[in-house]
């Protein structure tokens, strides 16, 4: 390089140390959680990741590329640690001499935010496997009550964490899951948490009635829900729903959206009337949507003001805490219902049992209040972020969902937090016994999350050896947003 074009060198590292510098400053001044996170260095360090996204830095990305140095796009477990080494190689290149204030951290503390996020990972979900860092949660059927071998098989196959959903069975069945998960866990020589996933005030269909037997809704069709009583059905409109939640039905308003069964119907409120409400069909999936019973439906643009916690999820935490590691939190959306949840549970009489907690990520309140949720929740324990993708992109879009689980991932890497990867993993796999090339890819792309939820099926056990031997795939090639560049082999 001759000395001309070090010096121009020298000249663009020094204008680029001075916007650097200014961000950092501005990251400094603009933290915000550090006094809710008290002296946390996972919330310290999710504080300036916030203030920082605040900033759109990719001309400065840009210009840090083309002199050899990092763009920051890795920096979400390290903010300062990465600006400030950035920092210290752009005095070198400036000026060839370290200013005071430049630093450069020991490898070990460089990388602290990685090893706070697994030590959080193990307090949740217990020891890593072998041969891969990201666990395998499995929802368990009703049949897994009735013996030992369904439950064995999924141990041996590699599941990490039951799954039981609260919404289904009952407190003996969830007694006797329970113990023959513990069984097999002492069989397979692992430990295997039980997560118990309270319902919330999930509102679903009840019973339903068509005035065709084996009628589909299409574009256009009309259905009436109905508060109280039994469905009814016309002429005029031929198909009808109970819901789970009367005041649901009252509080809607005409044009509200309304989606069904995760997503695989849309439509919009036409009229009201006494305890009852006539949607108008938009979208379904192609070939048309049955109406079922006990299909969720989702309300993007109705406040209902529900409690996420009702009375059933109140008397079901009694065997929760008997039975269960984890708390799957349904309907979380509010620091405060952080607390509402450890009330419920100190009068049902948790004492000091510890029951690590995971709060389903649904709506778009809990979306915008995740900050201060994730700063409230990280103090009282072992601590996760679902990422409920059926739900989510029920209430967000399914556009909106693409790049909000993206965003999910990084924001919890920077709070030291583990995510579940969640919703239609391997679904046809499990269904069908043989997964699409679509799900595939996706089952792939959860190796960035700490877990990856399966949901029940007649092939489940292939599933979680499907993805047992996939997980340990990509953990050769990818740490959170990182490739890691193994030796490739095919060429």
């Amino acid at each position: 390089m001759t000395t001309t074009e070090t010096q121009t060198a020298a000249k663009r590292a020094a204008e680029v140390h001075a916007e650097m510098t200014a961000l950092r400053k501005a990251i400094l001044e603009g933290a915000r959680l550090a006094p809710e996170g008290g002296d946390d260095p996972a919330i310290v360090n999710f504080g300036h990741y916030l203030a920082l996204r605040h900033h759109d830095i990719r001309p400065l990305q840009r210009r840090l590329m083309a002199l050899g140095l990092s763009s920051m796009g890795r920096l979400e477990s390290r903010v300062l640690p990465t600006i400030d080494a950035v920092l210290f190689a752009l005095s070198k290149i400036a000026t060839d001499a370290v200013p005071a204030e430049a630093a450069i951290l020991p490898e070990q503390d460089f990388f602290a935010g990685e090893a706070q996020l697994e030590i959080a990972c193990q307090a949740l979900f217990g020891k890593q496997p072998d041969a891969r860092r990201t666990r395998i949660m499995v929802t368990l059927p009703s049949q897994a009550a009735d013996g030992p071998d369904l439950v064995l098989d999924l141990a041996r196959a590699g599941m990490d964490v039951a799954r039981i959903n609260c919404a289904h069975d009952g407190p003996e069945a969830w007694r006797e899951m329970t113990r023959f998960v513990r069984d097999a866990a002492a069989v397979v020589g692992r430990d295997i948490k039980v997560l118990m996933d309270i319902a919330g005030p999930k509102i679903r269909t009840g019973a339903v009635a068509t005035l065709e037997k084996k009628a589909r809704l299409q574009p256009g069709d009309r259905v009436r829900l109905v508060a109280e009583g039994a469905p009814r059905i016309d002429e005029q409109i031929g198909f009808s729903a109970a819901v789970s939640l009367p005041e649901m039905v009252t509080r809607l308003s005409i044009g509200d959206r309304l989606r069904y069964d995760d997503g695989k119907l849309e439509a919009v409120v036409e009229s009201l009337a006494e305890g009852e409400a006539v949607i108008l069909v938009r979208r379904t999936k192609s070939g048309g949507t049955k109406l079922k019973p006990e299909k969720g439906i989702n309300l993007p643009d109705t406040a209902l003001g529900l409690s996420p916690l009702t009375a059933k999820d109140e008397t079901d935490l009694a065997t929760v805490i008997e039975c269960a590691d984890l708390i799957g939190y349904s309907f979380v959306s509010r620091p405060e219902d952080i607390d509402l949840l450890d009330d419920v549970l100190a009068r049902q009489g948790a004492g000091n049992k510890s029951l690590g907690l995971i709060a389903k990520i649904e709506q778009p309140l809990a979306l915008a209040n995740l900050p201060a949720l994730i700063a409230r929740a990280r103090r009282r324990g072992p601590f996760g972020i679902m990422i409920a993708r059926g739900d989510l992109a029920a209430e967000i879009g399914f556009e909106r969902l693409a790049e909000m689980q993206e965003e999910l991932l990084w924001i919890c890497e920077a709070a030291s937090v583990p995510c579940v990867w969640a919703t239609q993993v391997l679904e046809d796999m499990v269904k069908e016994g043989i997964p699409t090339r679509g799900e595939m890819t996706d089952a792939a792309m959860a190796a960035r999350a700490e877990c990856v939820m399966l949901n029940k099926g007649p092939a489940v056990v292939e599933a979680v050896s499907l993805l047992d031997r996939l997980m340990a795939r990509m953990n050769d090639h990818v740490f959170k947003k990182t490739p890691t560049l193994r030796a490739l082999k095919s060429w």
